[in-house]
Protein backbone atom coordinates (compact mmCIF):
# COMPACT_ATOMS: atom_id res chain seq x y z
CA UNK A 1 0.00 0.00 0.00
CA UNK A 2 1.32 3.43 -0.90
CA UNK A 3 2.22 5.91 1.81
CA UNK A 4 -0.09 8.90 1.30
CA UNK A 5 1.62 12.29 1.50
CA UNK A 6 -0.74 15.24 1.25
CA UNK A 7 0.61 18.78 0.86
CA UNK A 8 -1.80 21.64 1.57
CA UNK A 9 -1.02 24.78 -0.42
CA UNK A 10 0.88 25.17 -3.69
CA UNK A 11 2.81 28.34 -2.98
CA UNK A 12 6.59 28.42 -3.03
CA UNK A 13 6.92 26.16 0.02
CA UNK A 14 4.18 23.63 -0.67
CA UNK A 15 5.16 23.27 -4.31
CA UNK A 16 8.81 22.68 -3.44
CA UNK A 17 7.96 20.07 -0.79
CA UNK A 18 5.67 18.13 -3.14
CA UNK A 19 8.11 18.12 -6.04
CA UNK A 20 11.13 17.35 -3.88
CA UNK A 21 9.41 14.38 -2.24
CA UNK A 22 8.17 13.02 -5.57
CA UNK A 23 11.72 13.24 -6.89
CA UNK A 24 13.30 11.45 -3.91
CA UNK A 25 10.84 8.59 -3.32
CA UNK A 26 9.77 5.71 -5.55
CA UNK A 27 6.37 6.24 -7.10
CA UNK A 28 5.18 2.74 -6.31
CA UNK A 29 5.81 3.44 -2.62
CA UNK A 30 4.26 6.89 -2.17
CA UNK A 31 1.33 8.92 -3.47
CA UNK A 32 2.02 12.67 -3.32
CA UNK A 33 -1.05 14.89 -3.58
CA UNK A 34 -0.80 18.67 -3.77
CA UNK A 35 -4.02 20.46 -2.77
CA UNK A 36 -4.53 24.08 -3.81
CA UNK A 37 -7.55 26.35 -4.09
CA UNK A 38 -6.40 27.78 -7.44
CA UNK A 39 -5.32 25.88 -10.56
CA UNK A 40 -2.29 28.15 -11.04
CA UNK A 41 0.89 28.82 -9.13
CA UNK A 42 0.91 32.43 -7.92
CA UNK A 43 4.20 34.33 -7.78
CA UNK A 44 3.43 36.11 -4.55
CA UNK A 45 6.64 38.15 -4.61
CA UNK A 46 5.38 39.78 -7.81
CA UNK A 47 1.88 40.75 -6.70
CA UNK A 48 2.84 44.41 -6.32
CA UNK A 49 3.78 44.30 -10.00
CA UNK A 50 0.42 42.77 -10.90
CA UNK A 51 -1.41 45.44 -8.88
CA UNK A 52 0.47 48.20 -10.69
CA UNK A 53 -0.63 46.88 -14.10
CA UNK A 54 2.17 44.56 -15.18
CA UNK A 55 0.96 41.23 -16.61
CA UNK A 56 2.30 38.07 -14.99
CA UNK A 57 3.06 34.85 -16.81
CA UNK A 58 0.40 32.17 -16.15
CA UNK A 59 1.81 29.05 -14.48
CA UNK A 60 -0.79 26.21 -14.44
CA UNK A 61 0.02 23.70 -11.72
CA UNK A 62 -0.89 20.76 -13.95
CA UNK A 63 1.78 21.84 -16.42
CA UNK A 64 4.38 22.61 -13.75
CA UNK A 65 4.06 19.16 -12.19
CA UNK A 66 3.39 17.13 -15.34
CA UNK A 67 5.43 13.94 -15.29
CA UNK A 68 6.72 14.45 -11.74
CA UNK A 69 4.41 12.00 -10.00
CA UNK A 70 2.67 14.79 -8.06
CA UNK A 71 -1.14 14.65 -8.29
CA UNK A 72 -2.60 18.17 -8.28
CA UNK A 73 -6.01 18.50 -6.66
CA UNK A 74 -7.76 21.85 -7.13
CA UNK A 75 -9.85 22.26 -3.98
CA UNK A 76 -10.30 24.61 -1.05
CA UNK A 77 -9.20 23.25 2.32
CA UNK A 78 -11.97 23.73 4.90
CA UNK A 79 -10.68 21.70 7.83
CA UNK A 80 -8.06 19.27 9.14
CA UNK A 81 -8.72 16.43 11.59
CA UNK A 82 -5.31 15.39 12.91
CA UNK A 83 -6.77 12.57 15.01
CA UNK A 84 -8.47 10.90 12.04
CA UNK A 85 -5.75 12.06 9.64
CA UNK A 86 -8.19 13.57 7.19
CA UNK A 87 -8.48 16.87 5.35
CA UNK A 88 -11.89 18.31 4.48
CA UNK A 89 -11.95 20.05 1.09
CA UNK A 90 -14.46 21.61 -1.25
CA UNK A 91 -13.83 20.88 -4.92
CA UNK A 92 -15.84 21.33 -8.10
CA UNK A 93 -17.73 18.13 -7.37
CA UNK A 94 -18.66 19.15 -3.83
CA UNK A 95 -17.34 18.41 -0.34
CA UNK A 96 -15.02 15.46 0.25
CA UNK A 97 -12.32 14.08 2.54
CA UNK A 98 -8.69 13.42 1.68
CA UNK A 99 -6.86 10.90 3.86
CA UNK A 100 -3.15 11.12 4.62
CA UNK A 101 -0.35 9.26 6.34
CA UNK A 102 1.94 12.30 6.30
CA UNK A 103 0.59 15.84 6.07
CA UNK A 104 2.54 18.94 5.04
CA UNK A 105 0.72 22.11 6.05
CA UNK A 106 1.75 24.97 3.74
CA UNK A 107 -1.35 27.14 3.61
CA UNK A 108 0.70 30.25 4.23
CA UNK A 109 -0.73 33.61 5.23
CA UNK A 110 -2.96 36.44 4.10
CA UNK A 111 -3.22 40.11 4.87
CA UNK A 112 -3.65 41.37 8.42
CA UNK A 113 -5.84 44.39 9.14
CA UNK A 114 -4.33 44.66 12.65
CA UNK A 115 -7.83 45.35 13.97
CA UNK A 116 -7.75 48.93 12.67
CA UNK A 117 -11.28 50.30 12.04
CA UNK A 118 -12.20 50.70 8.38
CA UNK A 119 -9.35 48.64 6.92
CA UNK A 120 -11.50 45.68 5.89
CA UNK A 121 -14.14 47.95 4.37
CA UNK A 122 -12.00 50.53 2.60
CA UNK A 123 -8.41 49.34 2.12
CA UNK A 124 -6.87 47.18 -0.60
CA UNK A 125 -4.39 44.35 -0.07
CA UNK A 126 -1.78 42.60 -2.19
CA UNK A 127 -1.21 39.47 -0.10
CA UNK A 128 -3.12 37.39 -2.66
CA UNK A 129 -3.82 37.47 -6.37
CA UNK A 130 -7.50 38.35 -5.97
CA UNK A 131 -6.62 41.38 -3.88
CA UNK A 132 -3.89 42.48 -6.28
CA UNK A 133 -6.31 42.25 -9.21
CA UNK A 134 -8.94 44.30 -7.37
CA UNK A 135 -6.33 46.98 -6.65
CA UNK A 136 -5.19 46.87 -10.26
CA UNK A 137 -8.73 47.55 -11.45
CA UNK A 138 -9.20 50.38 -8.95
CA UNK A 139 -5.95 52.07 -9.96
CA UNK A 140 -6.84 51.76 -13.65
CA UNK A 141 -10.04 53.72 -13.01
CA UNK A 142 -8.33 56.37 -10.89
CA UNK A 143 -8.08 59.86 -12.38
CA UNK A 144 -4.76 61.70 -12.60
CA UNK A 145 -3.74 63.64 -9.53
CA UNK A 146 -5.67 61.47 -7.06
CA UNK A 147 -3.91 60.42 -3.83
CA UNK A 148 -2.85 56.83 -3.19
CA UNK A 149 -1.46 55.96 0.25
CA UNK A 150 0.42 52.75 1.01
CA UNK A 151 0.34 51.95 4.73
CA UNK A 152 3.28 49.93 6.06
CA UNK A 153 7.01 50.55 5.94
CA UNK A 154 8.10 46.93 5.47
CA UNK A 155 9.46 45.43 2.29
CA UNK A 156 5.99 44.91 0.78
CA UNK A 157 5.04 48.53 1.40
CA UNK A 158 8.27 49.86 -0.05
CA UNK A 159 7.87 47.78 -3.19
CA UNK A 160 4.19 48.64 -3.63
CA UNK A 161 4.68 52.39 -3.24
CA UNK A 162 7.57 52.59 -5.72
CA UNK A 163 5.94 50.22 -8.23
CA UNK A 164 2.70 52.21 -8.29
CA UNK A 165 4.54 55.54 -8.46
CA UNK A 166 6.62 54.38 -11.42
CA UNK A 167 3.68 52.83 -13.28
CA UNK A 168 1.38 55.82 -12.60
CA UNK A 169 3.49 58.99 -12.31
CA UNK A 170 0.27 61.01 -12.71
CA UNK A 171 -0.93 59.89 -9.25
CA UNK A 172 -0.01 61.42 -5.89
CA UNK A 173 1.58 58.39 -4.15
CA UNK A 174 2.51 58.42 -0.46
CA UNK A 175 3.79 55.94 2.11
CA UNK A 176 2.77 55.97 5.78
CA UNK A 177 5.22 54.14 8.05
CA UNK A 178 5.01 53.60 11.79
CA UNK A 179 8.80 53.96 12.05
CA UNK A 180 11.38 55.73 9.92
CA UNK A 181 11.81 55.08 6.21
CA UNK A 182 14.09 52.09 5.79
CA UNK A 183 14.31 51.15 9.45
CA UNK A 184 16.25 47.89 9.52
CA UNK A 185 18.49 48.84 6.58
CA UNK A 186 22.10 49.97 6.65
CA UNK A 187 23.01 53.65 6.27
CA UNK A 188 23.79 53.04 2.60
CA UNK A 189 20.48 51.26 2.13
CA UNK A 190 18.47 54.04 3.74
CA UNK A 191 20.20 56.72 1.68
CA UNK A 192 19.47 54.90 -1.56
CA UNK A 193 15.88 54.29 -0.52
CA UNK A 194 15.31 58.00 0.11
CA UNK A 195 16.84 58.88 -3.25
CA UNK A 196 14.52 56.40 -4.98
CA UNK A 197 11.44 57.79 -3.21
CA UNK A 198 12.47 61.35 -4.09
CA UNK A 199 13.08 60.40 -7.73
CA UNK A 200 9.65 58.80 -8.00
CA UNK A 201 7.91 61.61 -6.15
CA UNK A 202 6.63 59.44 -3.29
CA UNK A 203 5.70 61.43 -0.19
CA UNK A 204 6.75 59.79 3.08
CA UNK A 205 4.84 60.09 6.36
CA UNK A 206 7.31 58.70 8.88
CA UNK A 207 6.53 57.79 12.50
CA UNK A 208 2.87 57.76 11.56
CA UNK A 209 0.46 55.38 13.27
CA UNK A 210 -2.73 54.95 11.22
CA UNK A 211 -5.66 54.37 13.58
CA UNK A 212 -8.60 54.43 11.14
CA UNK A 213 -9.28 54.15 7.42
CA UNK A 214 -12.20 55.88 5.76
CA UNK A 215 -13.36 55.88 2.15
CA UNK A 216 -11.32 58.95 1.22
CA UNK A 217 -8.78 59.44 4.00
CA UNK A 218 -6.68 58.00 6.81
CA UNK A 219 -6.75 59.13 10.42
CA UNK A 220 -3.52 58.98 12.44
CA UNK A 221 -2.94 58.65 16.18
CA UNK A 222 -2.43 62.40 16.59
CA UNK A 223 -5.66 63.19 14.76
CA UNK A 224 -4.09 64.13 11.43
CA UNK A 225 -6.14 63.40 8.31
CA UNK A 226 -4.33 62.15 5.18
CA UNK A 227 -6.27 62.21 1.91
CA UNK A 228 -6.46 58.80 0.22
CA UNK A 229 -8.64 57.97 -2.75
CA UNK A 230 -7.04 54.51 -2.54
CA UNK A 231 -5.47 52.95 0.56
CA UNK A 232 -3.14 49.97 0.20
CA UNK A 233 -2.67 48.10 3.50
CA UNK A 234 0.66 46.24 3.89
CA UNK A 235 1.28 46.18 7.64
CA UNK A 236 1.94 42.45 7.99
CA UNK A 237 0.48 39.01 7.48
CA UNK A 238 -1.88 36.70 9.36
CA UNK A 239 -1.62 32.93 9.01
CA UNK A 240 -4.43 30.82 7.61
CA UNK A 241 -6.86 30.11 10.49
CA UNK A 242 -7.41 26.38 9.93
CA UNK A 243 -4.49 25.12 12.06
CA UNK A 244 -5.77 27.04 15.08
CA UNK A 245 -8.98 25.00 14.95
CA UNK A 246 -7.19 21.65 15.18
CA UNK A 247 -5.53 19.71 18.00
CA UNK A 248 -2.09 20.77 16.73
CA UNK A 249 0.08 22.78 19.09
CA UNK A 250 0.04 26.32 17.73
CA UNK A 251 1.14 29.76 18.86
CA UNK A 252 -1.27 32.52 19.79
CA UNK A 253 -1.15 33.70 16.19
CA UNK A 254 -2.02 30.26 14.82
CA UNK A 255 1.40 29.14 13.59
CA UNK A 256 2.19 25.44 14.04
CA UNK A 257 5.03 24.84 16.51
CA UNK A 258 7.69 22.68 14.86
CA UNK A 259 11.08 21.19 15.67
CA UNK A 260 14.32 21.59 13.72
CA UNK A 261 13.04 19.32 10.93
CA UNK A 262 9.79 21.32 10.54
CA UNK A 263 7.84 18.52 12.22
CA UNK A 264 4.93 19.31 14.53
CA UNK A 265 5.94 18.92 18.16
CA UNK A 266 2.48 17.55 19.02
CA UNK A 267 1.66 15.37 15.99
CA UNK A 268 4.72 13.72 14.38
CA UNK A 269 2.89 12.84 11.16
CA UNK A 270 2.34 16.56 10.45
CA UNK A 271 4.94 19.00 9.10
CA UNK A 272 4.53 22.75 8.64
CA UNK A 273 6.55 25.02 6.36
CA UNK A 274 6.75 28.67 5.43
CA UNK A 275 4.55 31.26 7.08
CA UNK A 276 2.42 28.53 8.70
CA UNK A 277 5.30 27.32 10.90
CA UNK A 278 6.76 28.73 14.10
CA UNK A 279 10.42 27.86 13.91
CA UNK A 280 13.39 29.51 15.56
CA UNK A 281 16.34 30.71 13.53
CA UNK A 282 19.83 31.99 14.35
CA UNK A 283 20.07 34.10 17.47
CA UNK A 284 17.04 32.26 18.87
CA UNK A 285 14.77 34.54 16.87
CA UNK A 286 11.55 33.36 15.20
CA UNK A 287 11.93 33.10 11.44
CA UNK A 288 10.07 35.95 9.78
CA UNK A 289 7.31 35.36 7.27
CA UNK A 290 9.15 35.55 3.97
CA UNK A 291 10.25 33.61 0.92
CA UNK A 292 13.76 33.72 2.38
CA UNK A 293 12.57 31.64 5.34
CA UNK A 294 9.98 29.56 3.54
CA UNK A 295 12.05 27.98 0.78
CA UNK A 296 14.78 26.59 3.10
CA UNK A 297 12.09 25.33 5.48
CA UNK A 298 10.51 23.46 2.54
CA UNK A 299 13.83 21.83 1.66
CA UNK A 300 14.28 20.82 5.31
CA UNK A 301 10.81 19.31 5.66
CA UNK A 302 10.95 17.37 2.39
CA UNK A 303 14.38 15.92 3.14
CA UNK A 304 13.35 15.00 6.70
CA UNK A 305 10.21 13.21 5.51
CA UNK A 306 12.13 11.34 2.81
CA UNK A 307 14.82 10.34 5.30
CA UNK A 308 12.39 9.04 7.89
CA UNK A 309 10.44 7.05 5.34
CA UNK A 310 13.59 5.45 3.91
CA UNK A 311 15.29 4.69 7.21
CA UNK A 312 17.93 7.42 6.97
CA UNK A 313 18.86 10.07 9.53
CA UNK A 314 16.89 13.29 8.99
CA UNK A 315 19.15 16.25 8.18
CA UNK A 316 18.93 19.35 10.38
CA UNK A 317 20.26 22.30 8.42
CA UNK A 318 19.86 25.68 10.15
CA UNK A 319 17.91 28.26 8.18
CA UNK A 320 19.90 31.50 7.98
CA UNK A 321 19.45 34.80 6.20
CA UNK A 322 21.78 36.26 3.56
CA UNK A 323 20.03 39.27 2.06
CA UNK A 324 16.87 41.31 1.79
CA UNK A 325 15.83 42.01 -1.81
CA UNK A 326 13.74 45.10 -2.55
CA UNK A 327 12.55 46.21 -5.98
CA UNK A 328 12.09 49.96 -6.39
CA UNK A 329 10.24 49.95 -9.67
CA UNK A 330 11.42 48.07 -12.75
CA UNK A 331 14.87 49.65 -13.12
CA UNK A 332 16.02 50.22 -9.56
CA UNK A 333 16.50 48.02 -6.55
CA UNK A 334 18.19 47.48 -3.22
CA UNK A 335 19.91 44.33 -2.00
CA UNK A 336 20.64 44.66 1.70
CA UNK A 337 23.11 42.03 2.90
CA UNK A 338 22.37 40.78 6.41
CA UNK A 339 23.76 38.59 9.17
CA UNK A 340 22.51 35.07 9.73
CA UNK A 341 19.90 36.42 12.17
CA UNK A 342 18.73 39.13 9.72
CA UNK A 343 20.58 42.22 11.02
CA UNK A 344 21.81 44.61 8.32
CA UNK A 345 25.46 44.67 7.32
CA UNK A 346 27.12 47.78 5.92
CA UNK A 347 27.23 46.23 2.47
CA UNK A 348 24.34 46.87 0.08
CA UNK A 349 23.89 46.59 -3.68
CA UNK A 350 21.86 49.41 -5.27
CA UNK A 351 20.52 50.69 -8.57
CA UNK A 352 20.12 48.85 -11.85
CA UNK A 353 22.40 45.99 -10.84
CA UNK A 354 20.30 45.42 -7.74
CA UNK A 355 17.15 45.40 -9.88
CA UNK A 356 18.64 42.69 -12.08
CA UNK A 357 19.71 40.73 -8.99
CA UNK A 358 16.17 40.92 -7.56
CA UNK A 359 14.67 39.83 -10.87
CA UNK A 360 16.95 36.79 -10.95
CA UNK A 361 15.90 35.94 -7.38
CA UNK A 362 12.22 36.13 -8.35
CA UNK A 363 12.73 33.97 -11.44
CA UNK A 364 14.81 31.52 -9.44
CA UNK A 365 12.12 31.19 -6.77
CA UNK A 366 9.48 30.30 -9.34
CA UNK A 367 11.87 27.96 -11.18
CA UNK A 368 12.67 26.14 -7.95
CA UNK A 369 9.01 25.17 -7.50
CA UNK A 370 8.99 23.29 -10.80
CA UNK A 371 12.59 22.09 -10.34
CA UNK A 372 12.98 21.45 -6.59
CA UNK A 373 15.97 19.12 -7.03
CA UNK A 374 19.01 20.96 -8.34
CA UNK A 375 20.74 17.72 -9.34
CA UNK A 376 19.37 14.32 -10.40
CA UNK A 377 18.90 11.95 -7.45
CA UNK A 378 18.06 8.30 -7.13
CA UNK A 379 14.53 7.66 -5.94
CA UNK A 380 14.74 5.64 -2.74
CA UNK A 381 12.44 2.89 -1.55
CA UNK A 382 10.26 3.40 1.51
CA UNK A 383 11.38 0.94 4.16
CA UNK A 384 8.91 1.90 6.86
CA UNK A 385 5.90 4.10 7.30
CA UNK A 386 5.56 6.70 10.05
CA UNK A 387 2.63 5.80 12.26
CA UNK A 388 1.33 6.27 15.75
CA UNK A 389 3.41 3.24 16.69
CA UNK A 390 6.67 4.99 15.83
CA UNK A 391 9.59 4.26 18.13
CA UNK A 392 9.91 6.00 21.48
CA UNK A 393 13.26 7.44 20.42
CA UNK A 394 11.85 8.93 17.24
CA UNK A 395 8.94 10.52 19.09
CA UNK A 396 11.33 11.93 21.68
CA UNK A 397 13.38 13.47 18.88
CA UNK A 398 10.26 15.15 17.50
CA UNK A 399 9.00 16.57 20.79
CA UNK A 400 12.25 17.49 22.49
CA UNK A 401 14.46 18.70 19.65
CA UNK A 402 15.93 22.15 19.95
CA UNK A 403 14.16 24.58 17.58
CA UNK A 404 15.94 25.98 14.55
Amino acid sequence: MQHRIVVLGAGYTGGIVAGRLAGRLRREDVAVTLVNAEPDFVERVRLHELAAGRPLRPRPLDEMFAGTGVAVKVAKVTGVDVERRTVAVTAAGGDEEVRYDTLVYALGSGWHDQGVPGVAEHAHEIAGRAGALRLRGRLARLEAGRPVVVVGGGLTGLEAATEIAEARPDLDVALAARGGLGDGLSDKGRRHLRRAFDRLGVTVHEHTDVTAVEADRLITADGTSIAAAVTVWTTGFAVHPIAKNTALEVTGTGQIVVDRTMRSVSHPEVYAVGDAAMAMGPGDKPLRMSCASGVPSAWQAADAIAARLTGATPPKVPVRYVQQCISLGRKDGLIQFVTADDRPLRAALTGRLAAVHKELICKGAAWSVAHPLMLPVRRRRVVREESRAESTADRAESTAATPL
